[in-house]
């Protein structure tokens, strides 16, 4: 991990607001490791700037705090919602993002300017779907 910190990859507002426990076990910082390494760290040095991590690792009680998906991959330690800025930079970054390996790539609201977030998720065991949403 080049570019990100465990600290940073389970960083809360919320589960601190909330007194929420948030942290990973074993497996799950494993594979927020392999995310960071496969993805995020490849990402950064392509795109030339810090990538700012909105949510990455979420405990059961905190994913439903913030009113995640009861399968969420946050819950695994597989998926990241990250942003660089604007939404033209942040559409930068998912089109980079593109050319890297993943399971999950959505384009999170925003317009056809750029995205106001991008959820990248990327599975360490098993198959990378490639699968491109847009919300």
């Amino acid at each position: 991990m080049k570019y990100f910190t465990m600290a940073e990859m389970t960083n809360s507002a919320v589960a601190r607001i909330l007194h929420i426990g948030n942290k990973p076990d074993a497996e799950a910082a494993e594979n927020l490791k392999a995310l960071v390494m496969n993805v995020l760290d490849p990402a950064r040095e392509r795109i030339g700037m810090p990538i700012r991590v909105n949510s990455g690792y979420r405990s059961q009680q905190l994913n439903k705090a913030v009113g995640g998906v009861s399968d969420s991959q946050h819950l695994l330690g597989e998926a990241a919602d990250v942003r660089v800025g604007s939404p033209a930079m942040n559409k930068r970054l998912y089109e980079v993002l593109l050319e890297l390996p993943f399971d999950q790539l959505i384009w999170e609201q925003g317009s056809d300017v750029g995205p106001a977030w991008i959820h990248v998720s990327y599975k360490r065991n098993g198959k990378n779907r490639r699968e491109v949403l847009r919300q």
